[in-house]
């Protein structure tokens, strides 16, 4: 016996038809009162965007028809306004009917019987799967060939993928009823308001479309690392208070995140780059630390404590403000002039960014170490800080976060409004075919080297003058594996060419929360390189997975 709670095709369409006759004649005298307003309006403008790109007419000959045209269009014009009143009522009157009639006279009993038709499918799936199991069971008792049984065990396989497969087409039929049948009443007032809906109708339409295409395995793939590190730092969140008697989650550790966050934020968006064009950059931790040194001995306070190829260096007879600037444009210069030789000799001769910067990791290294014997040059003028870095909001602010946000907008605008972003896309997703269609493969990629630099270099001095100098070459170690780790954290793939700058801002704001916990409670620094590797291992097979599946 057929469930009752199920509707038929012809009795669904029962349900739906006193709805669509109704809206039908409303519709019917709103299109009679928009043909000579409205739709002319419409007509004579897409005729005028026509004429203009037309080249088969003169200069003239376009003015004329143009003329004739808008003097058509204030006709229209005059027209639709008489009739817009008119035309407001009627659509009101049908959108209020399908308000009290829609939900309750067709979608509801549509849905419910959707439900109960999925209930029955999987019923019916629990079934046929129990018949297929117990038949193949009794046909290996009867066998005793080793070939037979496998034979079997074969056909029972491709026999329980073909009844999955039917069950997954059901239930997706069953889904697109119930999608559909949602979605005709928005059809229907998309033609009574000509495509305008309301804020509530929006949100409305948006979660039903998010459900429907919702799917469990592709959103473990997108936010699986995501859902994890949340529940790992939840874990500490609970672990902290008990472990160091401190709470984890305040209003200062927050700031503090924020505030170690902000010059990583420019590393992670130089390499995030890099990584967008399918490269990537090892030196950034070298960049860092030669900045430190060079920033410093710039803005340190008398002579410098430490010596740089043997000369000691006192800029004490520079203003302060001049020393800032100073400093500020030789770290840029630094990182910018070695990002550029590794941008020219992977763009000029195909050589891949990993070893490219690679050796600049090496040779920043080696210099800088030698030319300060690994000495530290002490700290910087204790006025800076609070010149360049300044604490509002009764102290508690600091607004180096500020310059992070500059810099994340700066390179939203960059990535998302410029030729050059659209061209970094382009290269990043198939260099060959952006080739093709007249794009820089060198321009775009040394440019991206450039921007990288200049970027570690503001980052660098931003820290310098966080950490009020503290200028070394060991300075910076590890902070290339972190902002790698942010940026395919944040989905910017090693594929190329996929990737947003929000993606970067989530990744660092995640790696920074996570050490900050793991320091707070104790976490050796080593062992917190083990987390770090972790998560990249993870993060990179995610991204490989989403590849796979896309092939």
């Amino acid at each position: 016996m057929e469930n009752e709670m199920i509707l038929t095709v012809e009795a669904e369409q029962n349900l739906l038809q006193p709805i669509d006759e109704y809206v039908g004649k409303i519709q019917k005298k709103i299109n009679e009162l928009r043909l000579d307003g409205t739709d002319q309006i419409i007509a004579l403008n897409n005729h005028i965007a026509v004429v203009r790109e037309n080249a088969n007419y003169s200069r003239n000959e376009k003015a004329s028809i143009i003329a004739e045209d808008k003097k058509a269009l204030e006709k229209a014009k005059a027209i639709e306004q008489k009739n817009k009143p008119e035309v407001r009522k009627l659509t009101d009157d049908a959108v209020k009917y399908l308000d009290e009639h829609y939900d309750k006279e067709y979608f509801t009993k549509v849905a419910a019987s959707c439900r109960e038709q999925k209930a029955a499918e999987i019923s019916r799936y629990e079934k046929e799967l129990l018949d297929l199991k117990a038949g193949h069971q009794a046909e290996l008792a009867k066998l005793k060939n080793s070939a037979e049984i496998k034979e079997e065990k074969y056909v029972f396989k491709n026999r329980l993928f073909d009844a999955k497969l039917k069950h997954d087409a059901t239930l997706q039929e069953i889904k697109d009823r119930e999608h559909e049948a949602f979605a005709h009443r928005y059809h229907l007032i998309d033609l009574l308001r000509l495509s305008k809906f309301t804020f509530a109708e929006k949100q409305k339409q948006k979660w039903e479309n998010y459900r429907y295409t919702f799917n469990v395995k592709q959103f473990l793939l997108k936010n699986g690392l995501y859902i994890a590190i949340l529940f790992i730092f939840i874990l500490l969140c609970i672990l902290t208070p008990i472990i160091k008697h401190t709470q984890l989650l305040t209003i200062n550790n927050i700031l503090n995140i924020l505030q170690q966050a902000s010059p990583r934020m420019f590393l992670a968006l130089g390499v995030g780059g890099l990584i967008l064009l399918g490269g990537t950059d090892l030196s950034v931790g070298r960049m860092v630390g030669t900045s430190m040194v060079m920033s410093t001995m710039i803005m340190h306070k008398g002579i410098n404590t430490g010596a740089l190829f043997g000369n000691v260096f006192d800029f004490t007879a520079l203003p302060v403000g001049i020393r800032i600037v100073l400093a500020l444009v030789v770290c840029c210069c630094i990182t910018t002039l070695f990002t550029s030789i590794a941008g020219f000799f992977t763009a000029r001769f195909k050589i891949h960014p990993f070893i490219s910067t690679m050796a600049n990791m090496l040779i920043m290294f080696g210099l800088i170490t030698f030319a300060t014997k690994g000495v530290s040059f002490g700290a910087i003028e204790l006025s800076i800080p609070k010149t360049i870095m300044p604490k509002i909001f009764g102290g508690q602010f600091p607004t180096i976060i500020l310059w992070a946000v500059a810099a994340v907008i700066i390179m939203w605008f960059v990535w998302n409004k410029t030729k050059l972003g659209k061209n970094m896309y382009a290269v990043g997703g198939n260099p060959e075919a952006a080739a093709v269609s007249g794009i820089s493969v060198f321009k775009v990629t040394v440019t991206a080297f450039v921007i990288a630099g200049i970027l570690y270099g503001f980052g660098a001095w931003l820290e310098c003058i966080r950490m009020v100098g503290s200028g070394s070459a060991a300075y910076g170690q590890g902070w290339e594996t972190d902002a790698i780790a942010a940026c395919v954290v944040g989905g910017i793939s090693f594929k190329g060419g996929i990737g947003k700058i929000q993606g970067i801002v989530v990744g660092v704001l995640v790696f920074t929360a996570l050490t900050y916990s793991l320091t707070i409670l104790g976490v050796d620094t080593n062992l917190q390189f083990v987390f770090s590797g972790i998560i990249i291992l993870s993060a990179v097979t995610i991204d490989c997975l989403k590849y796979v599946q896309k092939k």
